[in-house]
This record gives structure tokens, sequence and C-alpha cells, in this order.
């Protein structure tokens, strides 16, 4: 078993993670789908006061709860509507997970455990990478990863019936923030979980340990009053919400999300990477992990993830964010094997990574350029290339450190150095999309575009939907023809819905001033219509003109 790291250096270990996790939220610019949705259902609550209701564009939006809405409006009165502050919940709840996994690890198998399970966390590819990106996967996957630790910490065979008692009620509390930052999942997957539990270790006595008169109140009390408000507030809400959102997207495959049951697969071993080496031999150890205890930490969790992955492969529709909540629980079972394992699986690890590493810097430069097409210019994959090897050497780097202090019998450093490396390269590689960001955000084209835009005028949405237009716009906008994801609430509230072109034109020319986005590839059949339109801005993939 490998030595507890010293209070001084998990202390500087807990001050690199902080800055480096927070200090780049606001370098780029919001990704046009994700980001500029939930960013601009935030800003649209501020603008007009009614944090009941979400609305997208002025049109109710009820496919997910307003835990992440809330918060983010609230930054944005607090700290103004930004970039940072769009994407600040998803940090601190990815953050706040990172520090329960190490605690928690700590509690169930003893230190350096947690620093090993808090290292894997936060540098796993697919962990890292969602923590700076604005969308709601990392709060749910935080809040469903602290309930199931909590239920763990509750359930260990040391805890006294406080400690039970209190770690049962934050895990129900847990569940609440989960649900009201997803859905019902919040609740089905750790029941599922406990359930599957049960069933596999025959331990009905379990049921009885699950506090659940105070848990039930607590999770009640937390989660159901905006659930009972918002449905008297709004008669369509139910149905949308429990029975088109939840029972329909996971049965069919309405929601044109629909992949193999294997898809999630090869998504889990990349996005564990760099410790994707480890998990095989941490799988294999569980039958003998635990001798002589009744509840076992480590099988539940492996029972977690299990059933989070193939919960979300039986779905018929499927996203590769949606297998984030398996990563914490993993990153203790691989914590657990750090502690423990030989070298030569360390060793094995830090070269596998050293070549990927090494072999990415040197392909980067051939590979890129032939991304280039009519919607990615050569010049913006020019600019981002040496991002992009800076992230693949940085990870090289961290690949051969590890090795070489695994050499030289130093566990700790070799962990850290490649939890450190990876990290990196994940905040490298996001500052090479900012240079593409002309083409994945709005954001330059509506600078360009604002000074000619009237803030009175119409501004209509030709036959494109564009969220981050909208947030950076700072106003909702007439859609023309194309409804997006908001065909269901424009048939409750169709309001000023442009149905066909013919009713745009007529729009377009009766108004005094106007503005409007119009795909690029769509603008030149525009100009041969006729119609008085002049040119504020214009990138590979939009057009924004104005009235003349």
């Amino acid at each position: 078993m490998t030595a507890p790291a010293s209070r001084g250096l998990a202390l500087a270990v807990l001050i690199v993670l902080t800055a480096a996790w927070f200090a780049g939220l606001g370098h780029r610019k919001l990704f046009r789908t994700d980001e500029g949705r939930y960013a601009e259902i935030a800003r649209e609550m501020v603008a007009t006061g009614d944090w009941l209701t979400p609305r997208l564009n002025g049109y109710q939006y009820f496919e997910k709860p307003p835990l992440q809405y809330w918060a983010t409006a609230a930054a944005f009165t607090a700290f103004g509507p930004s970039e940072w502050t769009a994407r600040l919940w998803t940090a601190l709840t990815g953050f706040a997970c990172i520090l329960f996994t190490w605690y928690a690890a700590n509690r169930v198998r003893g230190p350096p455990v947690g620093l090993f399970a808090a290292a894997v966390t936060a540098s796993a590819f697919l962990f890292a990478g969602l923590g700076h990106f604005a969308s709601l996967d990392m709060g749910v996957a935080a809040f469903l990863a602290i309930a199931v630790f909590a239920f763990v910490l509750a359930q260990r065979d040391p805890a006294t019936p406080a400690e039970r008692r209190r770690w049962m009620v934050a895990a129900w509390a847990a569940m609440a923030l989960a649900t009201l930052s997803k859905g019902l999942i919040g609740f089905v997957l750790p029941a599922g979980a406990v359930a599957a539990y049960v069933l596999l270790e025959r331990d009905w006595r379990l049921l009885g340990r699950m506090h659940w008169l105070a848990g039930s109140a607590v999770f009640a009390t937390i989660a159901v009053p905006w659930f009972v408000a918002v449905s008297l507030a709004n008669r369509e809400f139910f149905d949308f919400f429990f029975v088109h959102e939840h029972f329909e997207r996971f049965l069919t495959r309405a929601h044109g999300r629909y992949a193999p049951w294997w898809y999630f697969v090869p998504i889990l071993l990349a996005g564990l990477v760099p410790w994707t080496l480890m998990l095989f031999p941490a799988l294999a150890r569980l039958p003998s992990a635990e001798p002589g205890v009744r509840f076992r930490p480590l099988r539940f969790l492996a029972v977690w993830a299990g059933v989070v992955f193939v919960f979300f492969s039986a779905s018929s529709s499927k996203l590769p964010s949606y297998i984030l909540p398996v990563v914490p629980a993993l990153s203790v079972l691989i914590g657990t094997e750090l502690a423990v394992a030989g070298r030569r699986w360390i060793l094995a690890q830090a070269v596998v990574g050293a070549i990927g590493g090494l072999v990415a810097v040197l392909a980067a430069p051939h590979l890129v350029p032939r991304w280039a097409d009519d919607d990615l210019p050569a010049g913006l994959l020019q600019a981002a290339l040496p991002w992009i090897v800076a992230a693949a050497a940085a990870f090289t780097a961290g690949s051969v450190a590890s090795a070489g202090l695994e050499w030289r019998g130093r566990r700790t450093g070799a962990v850290l150095a490649l939890a450190l490396g990876a990290l990196a390269s994940v905040l490298l590689a996001s500052a090479a999309y900012e240079r593409l960001s002309p083409v994945y955000s709005a954001y330059d084209s509506v600078a360009r575009a604002a000074p000619g835009i009237p803030a009175d005028a119409p501004f209509f949405l030709v036959e494109t939907f564009d969220h981050s237009l909208l947030f950076y716009l700072r106003r909702t906008a007439t859609m023309v023809v194309y409804p997006d994801e908001l065909a269901v609430p424009i048939g409750w509230e169709p309001r000023d819905f442009i149905a066909d072109r013919a009713a745009f034109e007529e729009a377009w020319k009766s108004a005094g001033r106007a503005a409007a986005l119009i795909r690029a590839r769509d603008f030149p059949e525009w100009q041969e219509r006729g119609l008085p339109m002049k040119v504020l801005a214009r990138d590979p993939r939009r057009v924004i003109v104005a009235k003349p």
C-alpha cells in the first residue's frame, strides 16, 4: 500500500487544482448549441423576472428542470452575463464532486486512495472536458456522485447510527438536487443501483437502513415544490416533461439520438483516458477486495456504474455525456488499484500515454488541416493547430514524468504527474477550440454586426436557429420556417413565428427597420429574391443583414 501524502502535498495539490480548474472559464466563447441554450435560458430569467417557467427565445422550455438555470441566473445577477458566469455552475459542481470523491474515498479506503481518486476524476478526459462546458450533465453527475458516496458512507460497517442517519439524509438531499438538475434519473438511477446491489448480495437488511421517512421528507421538500408550482402555472408541463421528455425519450427514437447498444463502450474507454488501462485490474480485484465485511463499498460502486451504463445503453436516446455519472465511482476503484498495483501496471499506463501523446504531436500537423471544409476554413484550423500540438505535448510530458517517478519508486508523484499532464492537455485543447469560435459561436458575427442592428427593430432567424446568437444579442428573435427544438412550445403558443418564406418576405418589406440571421449557403438565394439587405457580418456559416 502506498504511503499517504503529507498535509503539505495535499494542500499544494488542492491549490494547483483550484487554480487550473477555474482560471480559464471565460477564455472561450459560448458553443452555439448547449452552452448558448442554457446561458440564454438563464439570461431570459433575469430579463423577464420569471424564475418559475424556463423560456428559450420567449417560448416555454420544459425539457429540463431549473436548478442550473437558477444558479446561472443568480451568477448573471451578481456578476453580469458572460462566458465565465455561464460556466460557473458547471465548474463549481464538478469541483465539488472532485473534493467529495477525495473525502469519501479516504473515509472508505483510507489515504492515499482519496487523493488518487480525486486525481483520476479531475483528469479523466470526459470529466475534465465537461467540467468546463456549460451543459446540465456535470451538475446531475456531481449530485448523483454525492448521493452515491453519501449512501456508501452511511452503509459502511463502522458507521454509527447517528452517522448512518446523517449520511442517508444527505444522500436523499443530493438525489433531490440531481432531480432538479435533470429529471427523474436523479432518483431512478440510485434506486436502481440499491435494488441491484440488494439482489446481488442478498442483503435485504440494507432496505431497513434507508431512513425512508426522514429521507423522503427531505427529498420532497427540496424537489417537489417547483414541479407542483410550474404544473399549476403551465397546464402543458406535466405531459411534456414526464411523458415526452422521459418515457418517449427512453423508449422511442423520436429525439433522433438513437445509437447501438455498444455506443458507450468506446466513449467510456476514451473518456477515462489516461486511466483506462488501470480500470481492468481494478475490476479484476473486486471479488477479493473487501473480505470479512457486511457492506462492500467498492462492489456497490461497481454496481452503480453498471446500472448507469446498462440504463443508458438500453435507452433509445444517447449522447456521449450521458455516461458521465460513472466516472467518480470508477475513479475510486481505479484510485484503490493505484495504491496497491505493481510497478508494471503504472509503467505500462505511463508508457501508453507517452506513445499516444507523441504520436498526436507528430501526426497533428498532417491530420488537422485535412478537417478543413466549406464550414471550417483551413485558416482557422491552422490557428488552432499550435494549441492542439501543445495539448498533445502536455499529455506526453505528464506521461513521461509519471514513468520516471514510478521507476524511482515515487507512486504518489507518478499519479499526480499523469493527472496534471492530462488536465493540462484538456485545458489547452479548449484553447484550440477558441480559435474555431468564429464558426462555432455567434460572438464574432454579433460583435461586428452590433452597430448596425437597430435595438428596437425586429430580428429574424431565417430557416436556422443559433442559440449563442440570442445570448450575445441580449434579446429574443422572430423565428422563420425552422422551429428547431421549439416546435412543440411554438404549437402551444405560436406568437410571432413565421411559418413560410412568403410571410417572411412580407414582414421584411413592411418593417421600417429590421435585421436577420441567414445561413451562408442560403444567402445567395435570398439575394436573388431582391429583398433589400445590407450585409453587416459574414462567416462561413452565417450572414447577419439589416434592412437599409
